[in-house]
């Protein structure tokens, strides 16, 4: 018989739980930052959601209709350039895994991870309360912002159509407005967005993380192929459509490298100007971001946080207004600097298209426009 100590067992690494297929954030953790109490998978749960072929877990698109009062976001960020926006919908089905937006829907006691891309909310009064808005006395019109916190072209607006409608009242009214889409949806839109643009009232941003379709498909599992966005830009450009490119966010050590790429094929098919944005972190979205970097690509993830953090003043996140979305340090200024001899090369302004605000036609309180 055997009386000595046992020996231990040797530790094993954490096992990850399968990420969903088709989404971005690996985890539905809520917030904390609310105090709101957390949840538990139940195991019958978890069992009944997978199978023996195909252990990652599906979850369905949910879409909640709500019906607010108001329908105008307004700011005013020094580093923003517009004071009004309009979201038709919370949350995006993109799944974009550093979408600076995922926090807001801890505000609704829901996960900024998982929930944010499955569980949505669409506006489908938008429109109505844009007409009640622009009707008002007092109100001016300036460039209305779309696109701004969650895509107004993401898969579910091929059923509600809401951006349409937008679209469809600012041409009524003469309503300058700015779309910024990662979709080649919007080009279903296209016959709108070019009479906006014959009476200069509208611009189109494009956001091309990558060329790589797979390193795309991790980062945004959900949105058009580099590709078809690309296409979509020459479509707009052939319309006619002032097309803006963005190459937002910048990853180092990850998207950086297609940077001079994506502004060269942007270029070629018609975009006007570009800008950059160093990917942002804010709250929840870092701790998913790293989960992501771990699961996916857990050999760079050290030094893409490591350049991260130096960009970002030692931290994961920068929130003050001045540095937020220039960052600094010398891998911001090395990205700076590639970004301004790639765009002076291929003819691209860095400015956005001024558009005309003086056409507005004020819209009577029963819907008809007025004559004065």
């Amino acid at each position: 018989m055997f009386y000595g100590r046992m020996a231990p067992k040797p530790s094993r690494p954490p096992v990850k739980a399968p990420i969903p297929r088709g989404r971005g954030a690996p985890s539905g953790q809520l917030s904390t930052r609310f105090g709101l109490p957390t949840r538990e998978a139940d195991g019958d749960w978890l069992d009944a959601r997978t199978t023996i072929d195909d252990p990652s877990p599906q979850i369905r698109t949910t879409v909640t209709e709500e019906h607010p009062r108001t329908i105008l976001s307004r700011n005013k960020s020094p580093d923003i350039p517009f004071d009004r926006s309009l979201n038709a919908y919370r949350g995006c089905e993109h799944g974009c895994i550093y979408c600076f937006a995922r926090p807001t829907h801890a505000f609704l006691d829901l996960s900024p991870g998982l929930d944010f891309e499955t569980k949505l909310f669409a506006k489908p009064t938008a429109a109505k309360l844009l007409r009640q808005e622009f009707a008002k006395p007092k109100y001016a019109a300036a460039p209305l912002a779309m696109g701004t916190n969650t895509d107004p072209y993401q898969p579910i607006e091929a059923h509600y159509r809401i951006t349409r409608r937008v679209l469809e009242l600012c041409l009524e009214v003469r309503h300058p407005v700015t779309i910024t889409t990662k979709s080649d949806r919007i080009l279903a839109d296209l016959d709108l967005l070019a009479e906006l643009a014959r009476a200069n009232l509208t611009q189109v941003m494009i956001s091309v993380t990558s060329l790589d379709p797979h390193l795309s498909r991790l980062l945004e599992p959900r949105a058009a192929t580099p590709q078809r966005r690309l296409a979509a830009i020459a479509a707009l450009a052939g319309a006619g459509v002032p097309t803006h490119v963005s190459v937002a966010p910048v990853i180092p050590a990850l998207t950086d490298e297609f940077m001079e790429a994506i502004l060269a094929e942007a270029a070629e098919r018609g975009a006007r100007a570009a800008s950059w944005i160093p990917v942002r972190l804010p709250h929840e979205v870092a701790p998913l971001f790293r989960e992501w970097l771990s699961q996916h690509y857990p050999d760079r993830a050290a030094k893409i946080m490591g350049i991260i953090q130096d960009m970002r003043g030692g931290r994961d996140n920068d929130p003050r207004f001045t540095t937020r979305m220039r960052a600094q340090g010398v891998w911001a200024d090395l990205l700076r600097a590639r970004f301004s001899k790639a765009t002076t090369r291929l003819g691209l302004s860095r400015e956005a298209v001024a558009l005309d605000c003086s056409q507005f036609i004020k819209p009577s309180r029963d819907g008809q426009l007025s004559l004065f």
